[in-house]
């Protein structure tokens, strides 16, 4: 590098800063831009660490200068048994920061240099760093690990920028003519709220308990400017289904809702489990509970697996605390604090069992049914579409046959719109390493999936 590590390190965070400015984030997540570049470096060099272990005073050094906090060799190791990372996932999660960085070259008419490029070659040296500081045992192998990631992710550019200049090309001046420092984009109105809530595949039982749900607090709302008698009404809820039915999603686009109706004030989620509540020590639960909250006040707290806050009622065990002290602040936030809770059918009626308070908070159950074949296919397509690449004829009618047998196994593993993606991520893979193989790449073959990219796809 030209620069030095640390002076490469303040650039990218730079760049972040730069394009939140323009108002730029990664879609689909909560965190800043320079948050999220922090995250995806943290599970870059977990991911070329892998199951070694070998953990040497250099990888200290770079994951503490990359995430701006002290590490330790102890910390790092409960890092990797705790938050295992996969090919798959990391590509995920960079190529989500790639697509902001590509897409704000074209949009700025790569007025900062091409800032995906270096975002590229960045990644390659720290990993070749990484790699040459004795990190693993097996430094080919690790190579090669950073070779095929490296070349998913310019793969996945080079369809980002070609497909943009295809399906965008109508719009390519006016999108260059935009001022080069822009505003955040302004907030989304009711209407086109409840229409992308509408848009969401299949969740059709779903969608009608929301909608009524939605008229009733219109209704309330027309009560309330007229200076009629409030009515409370209880929106705490229990999504339940199956993983990958879209509980999180619609957990969501519901505080952004409420936010428009004026039911919330900021109308954010705030996503955590048992792990972000629950603390191993006497008197710290309540605590860590209590900052989780006021993090949340304002908007939407979503408990995934909330089951497993009771699940173990030993002396040890301080579950119990943290439904305690939620329960509490809900009934203190009762005007601008929303609870959802989530998780199996069966285990979250356990959960409404297990304390008193519980069921009389939680009184609203919204069931998340497993998606069909054709919906899971549709989920797919949308994949495919966001991501700019074409299904093949022949690959289109293999993934929809894929999707009806998995449907009919329904094997213990199966994860609805998670299996979909994962599905996803594998045909990618696939296409990667079918293209390294060519001499030459067509702008056709990178945006292709073609049926030999699918047919040996498996999932557990």
């Amino acid at each position: 590098m030209k620069r030095s590590r640390n002076e490469t390190f303040q650039y990218l965070y730079q760049l972040c800063e730069r394009y939140q400015a323009q108002g730029r984030q990664v879609k689909e997540s909560n965190l800043l831009l320079k948050e999220y570049a922090q995250f995806a470096l943290k599970r870059f060099m977990l991911y070329l660490i892998g199951s070694e272990k070998n953990i040497t005073d250099d990888v200290i050094n770079l994951m503490t200068e990359c995430y701006k906090m002290p590490f330790t060799r102890e910390s790092v190791r409960n890092l990797l048994e705790e938050q295992p990372v996969s090919s798959d996932e990391v590509f995920t999660v960079l190529s989500k920061l790639l697509a902001v960085f590509t897409e704000a070259d074209i949009q700025n008419e790569a007025k900062y240099g091409s800032t995906s490029l270096f975002l590229l070659e960045f990644l390659n040296e720290l990993g070749l760093e990484f790699i040459t500081s004795e990190t693993v045992q097996n430094n080919d192998k690790t190579i090669r690990t950073l070779g095929v990631l490296m070349q998913r992710l310019r793969s996945y550019r080079s369809a980002y920028l070609q497909n943009w200049k295809k399906f965008h090309q109508e719009k390519k001046n006016s999108v260059l003519s935009e001022p080069k420092i822009q505003a955040p984009e302004p907030e989304e109105s009711l209407e086109e709220l409840l229409q992308k809530l509408d848009a969401l595949t299949g969740l059709t039982s779903v969608k009608q308990e929301l909608n009524s749900l939605i008229n009733l607090l219109k209704v309330h709302k027309l009560r309330a400017e007229r200076n009629m008698p409030k009515t409370s009404v209880s929106l705490h809820m229990v999504f339940s289904g199956n993983p990958g039915t879209g509980k999180t999603t619609v957990a969501r686009m519901l505080g952004k809702i409420y936010k428009a109706l004026g039911v919330l004030n900021k109308g954010h989620l705030i996503e955590v489990d048992r792990s972000g509540l629950v603390s191993g020590y006497v008197g710290q639960t309540a605590m860590k509970t209590k900052q989780v909250i006021e993090s949340a006040l304002g908007g939407v707290l979503f408990i995934d697996e909330a089951y497993a806050l009771t699940a173990n009622t030993g002396a040890n065990d301080f579950g119990i605390e943290a439904i305690n002290t939620l329960l509490k602040a809900m009934e203190d936030n009762r005007n601008d604090f929303i609870v959802i809770v989530a998780g199996y059918t069966d285990l979250m009626q356990e959960f409404l069992d297990s304390n008193p308070g519980l069921r009389s908070r939680f009184n609203k159950q919204i069931i998340f049914e497993d998606y069909t074949p054709e919906e899971l296919m549709q989920i797919f397509k949308g994949l495919c579409k966001n991501a700019y690449f074409e299904l093949t004829e022949q690959a289109s009618v293999h993934v929809l046959q894929f999707f009806e047998q998995r449907v009919k196994d329904a094997p213990a593993g199966f994860a609805n719109g998670r299996d979909v993606r994962n599905y996803f991520e594998k045909a990618l893979t696939n296409q990667a390493n079918r293209l390294a193989g060519l001499e030459t790449v067509t702008d056709e073959d990178l945006m292709t999936i073609s049926e030999d990219d699918v047919k040996s796809i498996e999932l557990f």
